[in-house]
């Protein structure tokens, strides 16, 4: 099997994820997925596509993921496994769509609006 290479995104961040056969070891940015997100809630979206798939420990994953936060990140990384595993095998689509893996997260921090402390916060008003 060759790489299989896609593009996963939220909020600011940008993951690409490269999919190839191998024993289920995940790499982020050069570190281990363990280093990267310490948290265990993470590590879980990670593995969540996978899992729903039932191929767990047969991919290995290298990610590079830049911008954004680190739930960000490990999201646009659920997305762009999620859309790896479809384009391997087309048949997983049908258990990965309805838990909404394959949908692009289109909600964006709001801008902050002059006059304003910020997006939607109000200056404290002052009747007298």
């Amino acid at each position: 099997m060759e790489v299989v290479h896609t593009i996963g995104r939220r909020k600011k961040a940008v993951a690409r994820v490269y999919l190839t056969e191998g024993t289920g070891a995940i790499v982020i940015n050069g570190k281990d997925v363990k280093d990267y997100f310490t948290l265990a809630t993470l590590q879980y979206k990670l593995e969540q596509a996978q899992v729903l798939a039932g191929v767990e420990g047969q991919y290995d994953i290298k990610a590079n993921v830049d911008g954004g936060g680190i739930t960000g990140q490990a999201e646009a990384i659920r997305l762009g496994i999620s859309r790896a595993l479809v384009q391997i095998n087309p048949d997983h689509r049908a258990t990965l769509k309805p838990q909404g893996l394959l949908t692009r997260d289109p909600r964006m921090v709001e801008r902050k609006k002059p006059g304003q402390k910020k997006a939607r916060k109000k200056f404290q008003f002052s009747k007298r």
